[in-house]
C-alpha cells in the first residue's frame, strides 16, 4: 500500500474506497436537500392548481350545473377535502418525496405502490404539458405573429431551467408570480362588486348557488355531473406531498400546507365563480344549447360587464400563471420519478442529484413534457386528446392513496397506535367512492386511455417481478 494510502487510512481510520464511506457517498447522490418552509410549500401548491383555475370551464360547469357554478365549486372543495386528508394521513407514516407511490407501497405493497406511481405519472408528466398548452395559447392570443408551439416551447425551456437552478429559488419567483395572480383575482373581485353594487345581478342573488331556473327546477344529479369535472380544477394541490422530503420541520407541515391549500383554493374558486355567475348575461340554458360559447363565458362575462381592459389583465394572468403551474408540475414529476428510480422501479440514473437537486429526473421529465405539449400544440385537436389522458391517471393514484390509509392504519397497523374508525377507515373509504365515481363520469376516451397505460404498466411490472426471481431478489 502506498505511503498516501496509509495516511489516509491513519487520518481516518478507514480508507475513502472503504464499503462504508461508499455506501455514504452514495447516500448523498440519492438525498434531497432541505430548504422549503410552509409557504414554499402553500406557493407550490397554488402555483399547479391555479387560483383562477375554473376561468376556462365556467362555462362548461355553468351548462352542466344549470347556473348553480359556485355551489359545484363548493361541493368539490368538499369531496377534495377527503383525498387531502388522506394525504396529510400518509405523509406523517411514510415524509418521502414519492408521494402516492411511497404511500402505497408501505400501505398496500411494493407492486400496488409501483401501479399508484405509474398512473400517477400521467397526472405528474402530462398536465404540465396541458398548462404549457395553455400559455402558448394564450400568447399566441397576444402575439399573433408568433406560433403556439413556438411560445410553449419558450415557456418549457424557462421554466426548466428555473427548476434545475433548485427547488428554494423556483420557489421565490414561484412566489412573485403567485402575488401576480392574487393580484389580479383580486382586481377582479372588487370590480365585479362595485358592477353588482351599481348595476345589480343579471341573474338572481341566490342563483349560483340554486341554479338560474332556465333549464328547470333545481337538479342534483346535474349538479352531481359537473362535480365530477370541476374537481379536476383541483389537481396538483398534491404536488405539495412529493416536496417532502425537502421540507424544513417534518411532516406535519407538509400536512398543514396540503389541507390549507385546498382550503384556500375553494374558497378562491367559489367566490370568483359566485360573481361571475352574477355578471353573466347568458342563461345556463343557452350555454347548454351553444356549446361553442362555453370555453368563453367567463371572459365574455367580464368583457360585458366591466370592459375590455380586464379581459386582457386576466388573459395575461393566465398566460404567464399557466407556465408557472407547469413548473409547480414539472417539479413534482421529478419528485416521482425520482423516487421510482431510487425504488429501483425505474431506472436508477433518475435518482441521482447534484447538489440535492434531482437534475436528472427533471430534465427526464421536462423533456417528455416538452414533447408532449409541442405536439398538442401543433394540433388542433391536441388540448383535448391531452387533457382526456391525464384525469384517470390522477383519480387511480388518489383512489390507491385512500386504499393505502385502510392498509396501512387497519390492516398492517405496524407501530400505528390505536386506529381511529373515522379518520383510517371511514374517511379514506368515502374518499375512494367519490373519485371512483368520478372516473365513472368520465370520458370513454379517458377511460380507455387509463386502461390502457394501467395494462402497459402491469407488463412493466411483471417483467420487474421476473428479472428479481431470477437475481435472486
Amino acid at each position: 500500500m502506498s505511503e498516501g494510502g496509509t495516511a489516509a487510512q491513519g487520518a481516518g481510520g478507514e480508507h475513502p474506497k472503504h464499503p462504508k464511506h461508499l455506501k455514504q457517498q452514495e447516500q448523498q447522490e440519492h438525498r434531497l436537500k432541505r430548504s422549503l418552509g410552509f409557504r414554499d410549500l402553500v406557493v407550490y401548491g397554488l402555483l399547479f392548481i391555479a387560483p383562477m383555475a375554473p376561468v376556462g370551464v365556467f362555462g362548461t360547469l355553468d351548462a352542466k350545473s344549470h347556473g348553480a357554478v359556485a355551489l359545484v365549486y363548493l361541493i368539490a372543495t368538499v369531496a377534495m377535502a377527503f383525498t387531502a386528508f388522506s394525504y396529510a394521513q400518509m405523509v406523517r407514516v411514510v415524509p418521502q418525496a414519492g408521494s402516492v407511490f411511497a404511500y402505497a407501497r408501505v400501505g398496500l405493497g411494493n407492486g400496488a405502490g409501483f401501479v399508484a406511481g405509474w398512473m400517477a405519472m400521467l397526472d405528474y408528466v402530462l398536465i404540465p404539458a396541458v398548462a404549457y398548452l395553455f400559455s402558448g395559447i394564450a400568447m399566441e392570443a397576444l402575439v399573433p405573429e408568433v406560433s403556439r408551439w413556438v411560445w410553449t416551447a419558450i415557456a418549457v425551456v424557462a421554466t426548466t431551467l428555473l427548476n434545475l437552478w433548485g427547488v428554494r429559488a423556483a420557489a421565490r419567483v414561484g412566489f412573485l408570480v403567485l402575488a401576480m395572480e392574487i393580484v389580479v383575482l383580486l382586481v377582479f373581485v372588487v370590480a365585479a362588486i362595485v358592477v353588482l353594487a351599481r348595476d345589480g345581478a343579471e341573474r338572481g342573488w341566490l342563483s349560483p348557488l340554486s341554479g338560474d331556473g332556465t333549464q328547470g327546477a333545481f337538479a342534483l344529479s346535474a349538479v352531481v355531473g359537473a362535480v365530477s369535472v370541476a374537481v379536476l380544477s383541483y389537481l396538483g394541490f398534491d404536488a405539495i406531498a412529493t416536496f417532502a422530503e425537502e421540507v424544513t420541520g417534518g411532516s406535519a407541515k407538509v400536512a398543514r400546507a396540503l389541507l390549507f391549500c385546498l382550503a384556500l383554493a375553494g374558497v378562491l374558486f367559489i367566490a370568483q365563480t359566485y360573481l361571475v355567475a352574477l355578471l353573466e348575461p347568458v342563461s345556463s340554458a343557452r350555454l347548454a344549447a351553444e356549446p361553442e360559447r362555453q370555453g368563453a363565458a367567463f371572459y365574455d362575462a367580464v368583457d360585458a360587464s366591466v370592459g375590455t381592459w380586464l379581459h386582457d389583465l386576466v388573459a395575461v394572468s393566465k398566460a404567464i400563471g399557466a407556465a408557472f403551474a407547469a413548473l409547480a408540475g414539472q417539479a413534482a414529476a421529478g419528485r416521482l420519478l425520482f423516487a421510482m428510480g431510487r425504488d429501483r422501479r425505474l431506472p436508477k440514473a433518475l435518482s441521482r442529484t447534484d447538489s440535492g437537486v434531482p437534475r436528472v429526473a427533471l430534465l427526464v421529465a421536462a423533456v417528455i413534457t416538452m414533447v408532449a405539449a409541442v405536439w398538442a400544440a401543433r394540433r388542433d385537436d391536441g388540448l383535448d386528446h391531452l387533457v382526456s389522458v391525464v384525469d384517470v391517471g390522477a383519480l387511480t393514484a388518489f383512489t390507491m392513496l385512500h386504499a393505502s390509509v385502510v392498509g396501512w392504519f387497519v390492516v398492517r397497523r405496524r407501530g400505528s397506535g390505536p386506529v381511529s374508525w373515522w379518520r383510517h377507515a371511514l374517511v379514506p373509504v368515502l374518499g375512494a367512492a367519490i373519485t371512483v365515481a368520478v372516473i365513472v363520469e368520465a370520458s370513454r376516451t379517458a377511460q380507455l386511455v387509463g386502461a390502457v397505460w394501467l395494462a402497459v404498466g402491469l407488463v412493466v411490472l411483471a417483467v420487474q417481478a421476473r428479472g428479481r426471481r431470477a437475481a435472486g431478489v
